[in-house]
């Protein structure tokens, strides 16, 4: 796996780590996220622990997740009526989880940086098919759910969902 120099990055690793292991333990998840670092700067080499994962990042995407799980989960079940919650592999539901939390309800990162984040997660720990997958509910939800990114981008340029979905490609 390449390591990317971006702690922002790492954190949202730690965050679908931590959010895994909670979804089979429900242990506390502070807890859980707090030890992962911990032992990512412990056993890392010198390089990949100077770009060590953003904790307070990773924090605030495992409780904005858990705290929101409910609204997430409907959210993904009207993008993806086709996969039943149940149905969807653990590591691409947090993925989503995870994506949803920031593109719709944090609203913290542009919608692109969103996906962008999303779709490199499910390649680096999803299946084959995992990161089309990702990719295609997330264009869902910005085309049903967020209508405003829809309209037309700084340029005036018409930037629709299927230009996003392209450009994840």
């Amino acid at each position: 796996m390449k390591v990317k120099p971006d702690p922002r990055h790492q954190a949202r690793v730690a965050a679908l780590q931590a959010l895994f292991e909670w979804s089979f333990n429900s242990t506390n998840i502070e807890e859980i996220v707090r030890r992962d670092i911990a032992d990512y700067n412990r056993f890392e080499t010198p390089r990949e622990s100077e770009i060590a994962p953003d904790q307070d990042l990773a924090l605030f995407l495992v409780n904005g997740v858990t705290e929101n799980l409910e609204t997430i989960d409907k959210i993904i079940e009207e993008c993806a009526p086709e996969w039943p919650i149940g149905q969807i592999a653990k590591t691409d539901l947090e993925v989503l989880r995870i994506a949803i939390f920031e593109l719709y309800i944090a609203r913290n990162v542009p919608p692109k940086v969103a996906i962008d984040e999303a779709v490199e997660l499910a390649k680096e720990f999803g299946g084959e098919n995992s990161s089309k997958f990702v990719n295609g509910v997330l264009g869902t939800v910005v085309k049903e759910m967020m209508p405003e990114v829809e309209k037309a981008d700084k340029s005036g340029k018409e930037k629709t969902t299927a230009n996003l979905a392209e450009e994840q490609k």
